[in-house]
C-alpha cells in the first residue's frame, strides 16, 4: 500500500539513501531507506502530469502544458463570449473546504459554460488517444442536485455524445453515477437515435448504482482511457477511491476533434464541491491511482 508521504521527502531520501533522525542526545535512529516502488510511482506520476488545478491560489491551473486560465461563457452554445475567470456568482472558491486546502463550490445548478481549454492540456491524438482524468467530489446527490442530468466533468469539442468523455449523475432519485465515452456521433449513431431509445448508448456507459458520494467525505474519481480512435479499438475505465467500478472495451469509432475548440468542462448542472483536477498523458495503473489518492498534499506533491 502506498503511504501518505510527501514526494519531496521521497526525492531527498532517494538522493542520500538514508534519512537519519536525531534522538535524545543526538544518537541517530537506524537509517530509513526509501522503497524503490515509492520513488518509481512518484516519478512516473510526475512525468505523466499535463495539468493540475487545485484552486488553492485562484481559478487558474497551478500547472498546465497549455492555457492555464479558467473561462466562463453564458452557455456552451456561446463559447465565443468566453471571458477569463468565473462569471457565475453561484460558483466560488471556498477556503479550507477542499480535500487538501480550498475547493470550488457550485451553490446552485450551474448552467454557465465553465471550462479550461483542452489544447495541449490533454494528450489528444486522432490515431490513439491515451490519458487519465482525476478529480474529487463531495456532495449528497439525492438532496444537493437539482432535477436533470448533471456532468461534474465533460471533455469534448462538440457535445456529450460526439467525441466526448464524461461522468454524470442520472436525472432523478435514486441517481446513478456513470462514465460515458463516445467517438464521432455520425459513426456510432448514424441515425441519431435518442439516447434513451438507443441500445448502443446504454451498452457503452459504465454505471455505479448506488453511487458512494456524501457531503461528509470526499470521493476520488478517476477515468483512464487508451487507444481511443485507433483501428484496434479503445477502452475506458472508471475508478472510485482507487477501486475499479467497470470498463468498456471495443470503442471502435474515431474521435475527430477540432482541438482549438475542445474544452475541459466543469460542473455542468452541478451542485456541490469539486477539487483537485489533474490530467495525465497516459492511463495510470491501478496502483498509481491508489498512490495518487494518498498523496499527502495531493498533486501539489508532484510539482517542483
Amino acid at each position: 500500500m502506498f503511504h501518505k508521504l510527501n514526494v519531496r521527502r521521497w526525492v531527498a531520501r532517494l538522493a542520500i539513501g538514508v534519512l537519519p533522525f536525531a534522538i535524545g542526545c543526538g544518537a541517530p535512529e537506524a537509517p530509513v531507506t526509501l522503497e524503490s516502488g515509492e520513488a518509481d510511482a512518484a516519478a512516473g506520476l510526475r512525468d505523466a502530469l499535463l495539468f493540475h488545478a487545485g484552486f488553492d491560489n485562484g481559478w487558474d491551473a497551478g500547472f498546465a502544458t497549455g492555457d492555464a486560465q479558467l473561462y466562463t461563457a453564458p452557455s456552451y452554445k456561446e463559447m465565443d463570449k468566453a471571458m477569463p475567470g468565473i462569471g457565475n456568482p453561484d460558483v466560488e472558491i471556498v477556503s479550507d473546504a477542499g480535500i487538501f486546502q480550498h475547493a470550488l463550490r457550485f451553490n446552485k445548478k450551474n448552467q454557465h459554460a465553465i471550462f479550461y481549454r483542452a489544447e495541449n492540456n490533454l494528450a489528444y491524438s486522432e490515431a490513439a488517444w491515451n490519458g487519465t482524468i482525476s478529480f474529487w467530489l463531495s456532495l449528497d446527490p439525492a438532496s444537493d442536485l437539482e432535477p436533470g442530468f448533471c456532468d461534474p466533468i465533460q471533455v469534448t469539442d462538440a457535445a456529450y455524445n460526439d467525441g466526448a468523455i464524461w461522468v454524470d449523475f442520472t436525472p432523478e432519485n435514486p441517481r446513478q453515477f456513470r462514465l460515458g465515452v463516445f467517438g464521432d456521433l455520425n459513426m456510432w449513431n448514424p441515425e441519431n437515435i435518442p439516447q434513451d431509445e438507443n441500445p448502443v448508448f446504454a451498452n457503452r456507459v459504465v454505471v455505479v448504482d448506488p453511487p458512494p458520494f456524501t457531503r461528509e467525505n470526499w470521493t476520488h474519481v478517476v477515468v483512464t482511457h487508451e487507444n481511443l480512435g485507433s483501428a484496434q479499438g479503445g477502452e475506458a475505465r472508471l475508478y472510485l477511491d482507487g477501486r475499479l467500478q467497470g470498463a468498456k472495451t471495443g470503442i471502435a469509432e474515431p474521435f475527430t476533434w477540432d482541438v482549438t475548440n475542445a474544452s475541459i468542462r466543469l460542473g455542468i448542472n452541478y451542485v456541490g464541491l469539486f477539487d483537485e483536477l489533474a490530467i495525465f498523458n497516459r492511463p495510470l495503473l491501478e496502483t498509481e491511482i491508489q498512490a495518487l489518492g494518498q498523496l499527502e498534499r495531493g498533486v501539489s506533491d508532484l510539482l517542483p
